[in-house]
């Protein structure tokens, strides 16, 4: 609700200030800041700034921490249904696996487009 919503829309209101935090809550050692930054554009779909999001994601593939992992996946199924190409050529390139790949195609199977 935090991420998607409140930052989110405090994000689109004020993009200048946005891309200072989206800047030090990625380099954070703080899960949940960084759990933000990747979710914060949940619901932009074609608004969805692709390269952002997938830089962001890129810079939290190594941590195992369920949270991002599942914070991973779920910006993907979601952007999924915006861009699925986009979505599945990323994660092969990027060898996603495990719980951030399950939710990532989820979608896109249970829609029967893989």
């Amino acid at each position: 609700m935090l991420a998607t919503h409140i930052v989110a829309s405090l994000f689109q209101r004020f993009p200048i200030e946005a891309a200072s935090f989206i800047q030090k809550w990625r380099e954070s050692d703080n899960i949940w800041l960084r759990r933000t930054a990747i979710l914060y554009q949940l619901k932009f779909k074609q608004n969805t700034d692709e390269s952002l999001l997938f830089d962001i994601i890129g810079e939290n593939l190594d941590d195992k921490e369920f949270f991002v992992q599942k914070a991973i996946g779920w910006s993907l199924r979601e952007y999924s249904k915006t861009e699925p190409a986009a979505v599945v050529q990323f994660i092969e390139s990027q060898k996603i696996e495990g719980l951030a790949k399950r939710e990532g195609l989820k979608w896109l199977k249970a829609k029967g487009k893989l």
